[in-house]
């Protein structure tokens, strides 16, 4: 039975947000005070914005103790994460960001941006800032694309508060 609502509280709310699936991401770039040291976070607010130019949108919480690093960054990446990259994906979700890149590699992308070395991601989108927007308690980031690859992995699905499709009303 679908129940509708006039009124909401944000968990309710966040429920409902829940019902659509979405890929997971993990977006890198590198920190602001220490240029060669990388720092990253899984995101699941990523999305297609134009095609000309090549746009890309993706949300970040005013909260983060990640934001400075990217309102201020030259560029960042975002990695779709593969179905075999749970891990992963729990791993940059959470935590110290020094232990998100423990014992797994980085590399440079084809303009310098620091990114994952991981061969499992679907697709990834190498990006320049183009703008920041101020929405509620999160900034949308615009990024232009730069470049980007693609691979036939399967991608790593997020919905109803869990990484996979089960139906569930919790």
């Amino acid at each position: 039975m679908t129940v509708f609502s006039s009124t909401f509280d944000s968990d309710f709310f966040r429920s409902a947000l829940g019902r659509f699936a979405t890929g997971v991401t993990v977006v890198t770039g590198a920190n602001k005070d220490h240029p060669d040291q990388a720092i990253g976070l899984t995101v699941s607010s990523f999305n297609s914005v134009s095609l000309d130019p090549p746009l890309v949108l993706w949300s970040l919480a005013k909260r983060s103790q990640s934001l400075p690093h990217f309102v201020d960054g030259q560029g960042y990446v975002i990695h779709v994460l593969g179905a075999s990259q749970l891990s992963l994906a729990k791993r940059f979700a959470w935590g110290d960001q020094a232990e998100r890149f423990r014992d797994h590699p980085i590399k440079r992308s084809p303009h310098g941006l620091l990114m994952l070395d991981d061969e499992r991601c679907s697709a990834w989108f190498e990006c320049k800032p183009y703008a920041v927007h101020e929405a509620g308690d999160h900034l949308i980031f615009i990024g232009e694309v730069t470049h980007c690859e693609r691979s036939a992995h399967q991608p790593l699905i997020y919905h109803a508060g869990d990484f996979d499709l089960t139906p569930s009303l919790a």
